[in-house]
């Protein structure tokens, strides 16, 4: 998934669950956590003190 759709669905997301004048569809919104999940990029993990 590139970055750009990961916004798009992640504005996607934030206007059903914050937009009063959009129907909330709870389908809708677990199908999109789903898609985006380990989607976004992390931080590199710290490297070790050996």
């Amino acid at each position: 998934m590139t970055e750009r759709e990961i916004e798009t669905k992640l504005a996607e997301l934030d206007r059903i669950l914050n937009d009063p004048d959009t129907r909330m569809d709870p389908h809708k919104v677990w199908t999109l956590l789903a898609e985006l999940q380990d989607k976004r990029p992390r931080a590199p993990a710290p490297a070790s003190a050996a």
